[in-house]
């Protein structure tokens, strides 16, 4: 029997989400679109999200071409192409393929750390050795470059980021992203890179000089990105993702290994997907989304700065997240017994940072608060948490 540790994020999210009256600040994606929102963003009037004469079938085993074409095209240069794409069942189901597919025991794999705990657990659970990768908010929880040299080991096989990440919402600047794809490429090492968050950066995805690369993009053909419709792109309810490589090896292999989980995706997703990643489309809605996210963050922003006593963070400048510290008399809260306290108190739901991204006493005070909903919801949950902390913290 294959041993895994409890999804804690999963777990927590399973348990409380559906609280009566909830104000949910725990969800991470953008505020989700229904098919005809996504029609009336469209700068095409006559394209169709559904081709509803199409015959039900399992339709393309990897995923349609037009798709796939379309997502290839989500990564600058000419490094990829529909064949170097798969498309999976959401981001989960890409990053759990890869790992079935590529790692087991004998082998070591590198993994930033706060991240989403799928990214380490699901690699240990298959028997290889995982070490964790601090990130720092004394370093403004970006990798660092000496923690990578002492980590890795003559049988490391994998390197996993998480850019943008999850939870903290910082993104690895591209001086960075380049050095840790060519300290995998000296040595042969993958990079697995979960852009789910890409390319939700707040100071815009047009023209914009300092985003920073995909991995994808940097001429190393062992680099794995994985991606989805869920987070920057408001879309969750079709359960798209996908894993894209440059080696077609690795993409034969993980093609081989998705059989035992899956035949295809949902035809009629695949359809929504490929609309949805059209230019008329994929445009109007990330700056809607883009738009919502600045806004949002700087709420958040405001309420750091006006309980500046009580709460630190490193402040996100990509993504749908946030990872606040919350001290008292310089000491860190105990975040999971607050959390459960503020949900009991006042509705406001978010996630404790030492149970669901933590180990031991890792993380201890933090919560992850996604911002990137509703701003109406926003807002009254900050209301009620900034009277929740006045009272609780300041007696």
């Amino acid at each position: 029997m294959v041993r895994f540790e409890r999804f804690e994020v999963e777990q927590w999210m399973d348990t409380y989400e559906t609280t009566p009256g909830v104000l949910n600040i725990a969800e991470t994606c953008a505020e989700s679109v229904s098919i005809d929102e996504l029609v009336r963003l469209s700068e095409d009037e006559a394209a169709n999200p559904l081709q509803t004469g199409t015959a039900l079938t399992y339709g393309a085993i990897r995923g349609s071409p037009a798709l796939r074409g379309r997502i290839a095209s989500l990564y600058q240069g000419e490094q990829l192409s529909a064949d170097h794409v798969i498309v999976t069942q959401g981001a989960i189901a890409a990053n759990f393929l890869v790992f079935y597919g590529l790692v087991g025991p004998g082998d070591h794999v590198i993994c930033v750390y706060p991240t989403y705990q799928q990214l380490f657990s699901v690699p240990e659970s298959l028997g290889a050795e995982v070490s964790l990768w601090r990130l720092r908010p004394e370093h403004g929880f970006l990798p660092d470059m000496d923690d990578l040299e002492k980590l890795a080991r003559a049988n490391t096989k994998m390197i996993v980021i998480n850019n943008p990440n999850n939870p903290t919402g910082v993104p690895i600047p591209t001086d960075l992203v380049r050095k840790i794809v060519d300290f995998a490429k000296a040595r042969g090492i993958i990079v697995l890179s979960d852009e789910v968050y890409r390319p939700l950066f707040h100071d815009g995805a047009e023209n914009n000089e300092n985003m920073p690369p995909s991995a994808a993009e940097l001429g190393y053909e062992k680099v794995i990105v994985t991606g989805s419709l869920s987070k920057a792109y408001s879309l969750a309810g079709i359960r798209v993702g996908w894993i894209a490589s440059g080696d077609q090896a690795i993409v034969e292999r993980l093609a081989q290994a998705r059989h035992y989980t899956a035949i295809s995706v949902s035809q009629l997703d695949d359809q929504v997907a490929n609309y949805a990643l059209s230019p008329a489309v994929r445009r109007p809605l990330l700056r809607r989304n883009i738009s919502l996210a600045k806004r949002n963050v700087d709420m958040v922003k405001a309420f750091v700065e006006r309980h500046g006593s009580l709460c630190t963070w490193v402040a996100p400048t990509a993504g749908t997240t946030a990872f606040i510290q919350f001290q008292v008399g310089g000491r860190p809260v105990d975040d999971v017994a607050f959390c459960r306290d503020v949900l009991d108190k006042t509705r406001v739901f978010f996630v404790p940072g030492s149970r669901c991204f933590g180990r031991g006493h890792d993380f201890a005070g933090y919560v992850r608060v996604g911002f990137a909903g509703s701003t109406a919801v926003l807002a009254e949950a900050l209301q009620r948490l900034g009277v929740y902390v006045e009272h609780s913290f300041r007696q």
